[in-house]
């Protein structure tokens, strides 16, 4: 008999994307019920959003001025008092995830199982490695609360049309005074967030300066699409770092990916293997990138954009 506890991702008062697709997860496991669960110093609307996930049994809230920010440290102890009665507690494998299950499987006395991109049964999980080169098949004990990150680039959103239930529960925990919040730090823009855009531009090395890469936005803009870029144009100083997709910046899945004057280095690839339709644009004809794309480009990005964004 599973039952599943998935946390709830969320910003500003919006459920997180992130969240519908570990819930896509979690069904894959046929469990007996999948309970969300929102921490939160006003979780009202958030609760209203998570019922509305197919699949979802129940919305448990948990208001407490203290989770008015995601510290791990101080929803953890929350979240593992909660667990009790769950075999599997399930979190996103994004910045969030990353940073909060560690501890709340530190503090139930597991392992966690990481970057979950299929479920072959009740304990026993596939997860890529080695930059996504190889795939490992990994089976949790049978006797202890499964604690999981979803690698969100695998799974679909679930269906909205739902109606679960929402209770308010409390979870008696006593948080640390050793770690507070000081603020958020994030780029400011109208554009699709990147991890959760439907569309991505991407530029390269190519693209040759920070002031040429106005091309991308431009683009970007045209499609309302999100844009991103490889680790050489970040570390080019063309754009911030959080624009980075790969392997060592953000794994993606978007419906159309247009790498432009990107190579394809592995790093790269890593990042956008589970996109649905891959556009690359290079002079190199024998850019690695040109492998994996579904449709391919050669020739002068700065002469072929602009005819691009004028035909749309």
């Amino acid at each position: 008999m599973s039952k599943v506890l998935v946390i709830a991702e969320h910003l500003d008062g919006k459920l997180n994307s992130a969240t519908a697709k570990t819930v896509s997860a979690a069904q894959a496991l046929k469990p007996d019920s999948i309970d969300v669960v929102v921490l939160a110093a006003d979780p009202a609307g958030i609760a209203a959003e998570a019922a509305q996930v197919a699949g979802v049994a129940r919305v448990l809230t948990v208001a407490n001025p203290a989770n008015a920010n995601a510290i791990a440290q101080v929803l953890a102890p929350q979240i593992a008092r909660l667990a009790a009665g769950y075999t599997h507690v399930f979190g996103p494998s994004t910045t969030f995830g990353k940073d909060l299950m560690p501890c709340v499987a530190a503090l139930l006395g597991v392992a966690q199982v990481s970057d979950v991109m299929s479920v072959e049964g009740s304990h026993v999980f596939k997860r890529p490695i080695y930059a996504g080169n190889a795939i490992i098949t990994v089976e949790a004990p049978a006797d202890q609360t499964v604690v999981a990150t979803v690698r969100t680039a695998s799974w679909p959103e679930a269906a909205k049309g739902g109606s679960a239930s929402i209770e308010a529960v409390t979870a008696e925990a006593a948080l640390p005074a050793h770690t507070r919040y000081l603020g958020l730090a994030a780029g400011k823009s109208d554009r699709p967030d990147l991890q959760s855009a439907k569309r991505v531009v991407s530029g390269g090395r190519g693209v040759g300066s920070a002031e040429n890469f106005r091309i991308i936005y431009d683009l970007a803009d045209k499609l309302g699409a999100g844009v991103g870029a490889s680790r050489a144009a970040v570390d080019a100083g063309y754009v911030p770092n959080e624009l980075q997709v790969g392997q060592t910046g953000k794994i993606i899945a978007p419906e159309l990916y247009v790498a432009v004057g990107i190579s394809g280095a592995i790093q790269h690839l890593t990042g956008i293997k589970d996109a649905g339709t891959i556009v690359a644009i290079n002079k190199d004809a024998e850019a690695p990138i040109f492998e994996i794309a579904d449709i391919g480009l050669v020739g002068d990005l700065f002469k072929l954009l602009p005819e691009l964004e004028a035909a749309l």
